[in-house]
């Protein structure tokens, strides 16, 4: 591909606009750690944004087309069914995130349990996540950006992959944190603008939608299979079983980055940063509907026209990058090259501060230098960013491809969802649970993976038994282990209830021990239906996107009535939560 002057000034231009937002953050002086990660100020608009940027990637929009192009609409349930676990974290986890206050998510090892167990499940989350998980997140969402760069470019690989590295790790230790989520919102209209300015153009070049819609039906034999929500029962690709699966097991027994069960990660990094409670339940609802309602449908329909365009190509995540050369003219070729460079940069720049947080919070603080002063712990931090910029590279050798990223993501993941659930809302959780958990998950799916029922295969029909196995056998192992194990001390659950409140059923007695009465769960019964309705109204607003795009007004019609349906009663529900409206920024009794 190639850019002319224009194209090059917008590129310059977006990196200029990024490097006057760095530039500014770094005059600050006297930055802490908790300062450094965007301390506890921000407004829920922002944070929210902050979620969707930090979500993008340049890895986002190739997996989406690349589902589609091999599956149709359908195929993209591989992450839609996360949408279930996100939206229960707004309206169960989120406050209670805010409310514990600690700098990052594993720090809550040593709120939530005592003694030395609690001690090496800190460490033993910080480095598990912040090493073989975040690395594996990394590489991928590299990869992503080096073939966009190859093959529009024709750069070389390596000279890609260490040149990205560079510049984000320069941004990120001008910046920090707080100015990668001062930045995030241009960066986020550049990306999302991109991807609806390369749709349009696609699709034109097709003949339109109804061309794009005859030619995909062609192709998947009907319609249906090509752009229904839900996939025909008798498709290979993707059996029923699995389908079932997704809907009723993986959502709450899978780790996976944004969709957590129980909230954590990226997702709980930007809860942690907001002002109250209040911001960090509305950042989280418009991170949800943003991530899984409004953005993808750009992507999808790329993806058809990239079936369409090549329909013999080898790699089908290759199909998006090629669409951008084929169909864009300048400078909005360089306008997409700035907007894949502003989702790269917000999404590595997040996951390195996630990882280097860990290691300096939760593994340098904690059992090295606990008193090392404001400047030593920002040192640090660039020291341990640059370490994991470097082992990306590494990990990126052995990453081929987005969609196998995120299957072995999920895989080693599988499982320890009840836990991280449970762990808020019953007081006989312990840090042996969490610790076995993780290790049950681990072992049981590489043994799984030597007997050929390998769950990072969504398309074989064992799937649905290799997760129902791994998840069954790791609930079984660490509910063991929890009752074989002493319960945590009184002083360190009342200490824990104290900060938190949970409430519930699970608390109960101990709540009673801290002087509170029978406290219900934040937002009590009105939370399980916003939960439902907030399911409902997601996946409705982004199914209806879809009718409208394609011509089915009347289902798109229905589908807007019932999101507005649900979203509206979500804004009564939350309106009348006088705890909600009422919270503030004030630390709660440690004692």
């Amino acid at each position: 591909m190639t850019l002319t002057t224009w194209d090059w000034l917008v590129i310059v231009g977006y990196f200029v606009t990024s490097a006057v937002i760095g530039r500014s953050f770094m005059r600050r002086r006297g930055w802490s750690l908790v300062d450094y990660l965007s301390g506890r100020s921000l407004p829920w608009w922002i944070a929210g944004t902050s979620m969707v940027a930090a979500s993008f990637g340049a890895d986002a929009p190739l997996a989406v087309a690349g589902l589609v192009s091999k599956y149709g609409v359908a195929g993209n349930w591989l992450w839609w069914n996360g949408a279930i676990s996100g939206v229960l974290t707004v309206f169960f986890f989120a406050r209670l995130w805010r409310r514990a206050g600690v700098t990052t998510d594993v720090e809550f090892a040593e709120l939530r349990y005592g003694g030395r167990p609690a001690a090496i499940l800190r460490a033993f989350r910080a480095l598990y996540l912040a090493l073989p998980i975040n690395l594996i997140i990394m590489a991928w969402v590299t990869r992503a950006m080096v073939t966009i760069l190859e093959i529009t470019l024709g750069l070389d690989p390596w000279v890609a992959a260490v040149g990205l590295m560079t510049l984000t790790g320069l941004y990120l230790s001008l910046a920090g944190l707080r100015g990668v989520i001062a930045s995030d919102t241009v960066q986020l209209v550049v990306g999302l603008g991109g991807s609806i300015l390369l749709a349009l153009l696609a699709v034109n070049s097709v003949g339109g939608l109804n061309a794009l819609t005859q030619g995909a039906s062609a192709h998947f034999g009907s319609r249906a299979t090509a752009f229904n929500a839900l996939p025909p029962i008798d498709k290979d690709w993707l059996p029923l079983s699995t389908l079932m699966v997704f809907l009723t097991v993986q959502w709450w027994a899978a780790w996976y980055p944004g969709a957590e069960p129980g909230g954590g990660g990226i997702v709980a990094r930007r809860i942690l940063s907001t002002r109250t409670e209040r911001d960090g339940v509305f950042a989280t609802l418009w991170f949800n509907i943003a991530h899984y309602a409004l953005r993808p449908w750009p992507w999808i329909l790329v993806g058809f026209v990239a079936l369409l365009r090549y329909p013999d190509l080898g790699s089908p995540e290759e199909g998006y990058v090629r669409v951008m050369i084929d169909v864009l003219p300048s400078p909005l070729r360089g306008l997409l090259l700035a907007s894949f460079a502003a989702a790269f940069v917000s999404t590595i720049s997040t996951h390195l501060s996630w990882g280097a947080s860990y290691l300096v919070n939760d593994v340098y603080l904690r059992f090295f230098r606990p008193s090392a002063a404001a400047g030593q712990q920002v040192r640090m931090f660039r020291y341990f960013s640059a370490l994991l910029m470097a082992l990306t590279l590494v990990t990126l050798q052995f990453i081929p491809s987005v969609e196998e990223g995120w299957k072995l993501l999920i895989g080693l993941g599988a499982g320890t969802g009840a836990v991280f659930i449970l762990r808020w809302y019953w007081w006989r959780v312990n840090a042996w649970s969490e610790i076995s958990a993780m290790i049950a998950a681990f072992v049981t799916s590489l043994f799984l993976h030597f007997v050929e029922l390998d769950i990072t295969d969504t398309t074989s029909p064992h799937y649905a038994i290799g997760m129902l196995i791994t998840t069954g056998v790791t609930t079984l192992v660490w509910l063991t282990m929890t009752f074989l194990t002493p319960a945590e001390s009184e002083a360190t659950l009342i200490r824990f209830y104290r900060r938190a409140r949970p409430g519930g059923a699970g608390w109960r007695h101990l709540a009673k021990w801290a002087g509170y009465k029978e406290d219900e769960i934040p937002g009590g019964k009105a939370s399980w239906l916003n939960w439902i309705a907030g399911v409902v109204g997601v996946y409705s607003t982004s199914f209806a996107i879809g009718a409208y795009l394609l011509r089915t007004p009347v289902r798109g019609g229905l589908y807007t009535a019932l999101a507005i349906f649900c979203f509206t009663l979500i804004y009564r529900n939350l309106g009348q939560d006088s705890q909600l409206l009422s919270s503030v920024d004030t630390p709660r009794d440690l004692s």
